[in-house]
This record gives structure tokens, sequence and C-alpha cells, in this order.
């Protein structure tokens, strides 16, 4: 991999794991598309820890008012979705260890990642057009955290996009359009710091962590951070003004696209 082709993968992971439009499915046909060699592990490891920078830089406030009320007294709603938010992770973990390895041998596939665009982006537009019409705008408490969790786990099939559907869940669940984007944006770093901490475990078993250091890779990393962080300013301000319907028409645009020529 040469630094060009890390530079536009870093960017497009860090885009697309925020906006919901599917990281994975993106890093699976987009290589094809060019006719790349697939990136590997280590790269894997390297831009979600950029995605995780990103999304700690952008919500530092509210990410130390969280950790910060699991051990000191603090307001009683910041910790019980602090703990919510701890928990969320199991189901995605339980979920990677029993699957995760069958998922990437035989999903990692273009057809599979087009019709996760084409299918999940109409339940996206779906959800928010139930969520307007009902003008929900509830709070997060266990039993919408627990579904909205699960539905997490889901993610780990390409092409479903591990924000999009979260926030799917979360508008299902009765959340507004901007509380269901914040709660997927903070479920996102325990999720990818557990995840990126199991990849790198494999990478050192394999030998292979002396390439995190090299020229691409750290190109590929910054990409990610800062594309990751643009998604997610970007992505706030959008929802509250307009709606998720680019991104529908987008992912099933998509979609079609590589049915039809890859």
């Amino acid at each position: 991999m040469n630094i060009f082709q890390a530079v536009v993968l870093g960017v497009i992971q860090g885009l697309t794991e925020f906006l919901p439009v599917s990281s994975s499915g993106h890093l699976v046909f987009v290589p094809v598309l060019f006719g790349w060699s697939d990136q590997g592990l280590t790269f894997d490891v390297v831009v979600h820890l950029g995605s995780l920078l990103a999304v700690i830089l952008y919500f530092r406030k509210r990410l130390w008012q969280l950790l910060r009320s699991l051990f000191v007294s603090e307001e009683k709603e910041t910790r019980h979705l602090a703990l919510i938010l701890v928990f969320s992770i199991i189901p995605a973990g339980v979920a990677g260890l029993l699957f995760g390895d069958w998922i990437e041998a035989n999903l990692r596939a273009t057809s599979v990642v087009a019709w996760g665009l084409i299918f999940w982006g109409v339940m996206l537009w779906f959800a928010e057009r139930t969520s307007l019409q009902e003008k929900k705008n509830k709070q997060v408490n266990w039993s919408r955290g627990a579904w909205i969790a699960c539905a997490q786990a889901l993610a780990l099939i390409p092409g479903t996009s591990r924000s999009g559907i979260t926030m799917t869940a979360g508008m299902f669940a009765g959340l507004s359009k901007k509380t269901a984007a914040e709660f997927s944006f903070l479920m996102s770093v325990p999720v990818i710091l557990v995840a990126g901490a199991v990849k790198l475990l494999r990478l050192i078993e394999t030998g292979g962590e002396g390439a995190l250091v090299s020229g691409p890779m750290l190109f590929g990393f910054v990409a990610a951070a800062i594309s990751g962080f643009v998604a997610i300013a970007g992505l706030m301000k959008v929802i509250q003004k307009w709606s998720f319907k680019p991104f529908v028409v987008y992912r099933i645009f998509i979609g079609v696209l590589i049915l039809l020529f890859l």
C-alpha cells in the first residue's frame, strides 16, 4: 500500500464510520473498484484508532463528564448514561467472538455490501419518517440502550453501517434524530476501543506490529482522524436542519451500482 491509497482509504474510513453509509462496506468495495489489494489487518487497526481519536476530540467534554460520573459524585442521569454506554459493548462483543471470524471469511463480498447498503438505507428512511410523524423525543434508558446495543451487533456484517443501524434503532425506540445520533457516536467509543484492542492483539500475535509505524499507516491514521471529526461535526449540524434522505439515496445508489458493475 502506498501513501495515496492510505490517505484515500483513511478518509473513507473516517467519513463512513460516522456517517450512516457503512465504513466496512466502503473499505470492501473501494479497493475492488480500483483494483487495489486488500489493505489488511494492520491498516484496519490504524484507521479505527484514527476514528476513535476523532470522536474523543469532538465529544471530549461530554466524555469527561461521563467518565467522571463513574468514579465520583455526579448527576444521576449522567452516571446512568455512562453505565448504559459501558454495557452497550456486550452484544457486539459477544457477536464478534462467536461470529466475527466467520463473517470476515464469508461475508466480505461486494454483493453482501450492496444488499446491506440498500436494505438498511430503506430502514433508515422509514425510521426517520416514523420519528418525525410521531414527534418522538424520549431519552435513553436501559431498555432503549439495550435495543440499540443489540442492533449495533448487526454492524459486523459489511454494508450495514454501525452508525446507521444504531441511529435507525434509536429512532425506532422513540429517540429524536439528534439524541439518536449523539448516543450512536458516544457508543462508538467503547466498541471501537475494544475492537481496536482485539485487532491489535491479533496483529502482535502474528508479528506484524512493526508495520504500524510505517509512512502509509501514519497518513492513514491522520486522514481517518481528520475526516472522522469533520463527519461528526457535519452530521450533527445537518440532521438538525435537514434529514437523512441524502444518505438514504446515496446508499441505494451505491448499492445498485455495485450490483450492476461489481
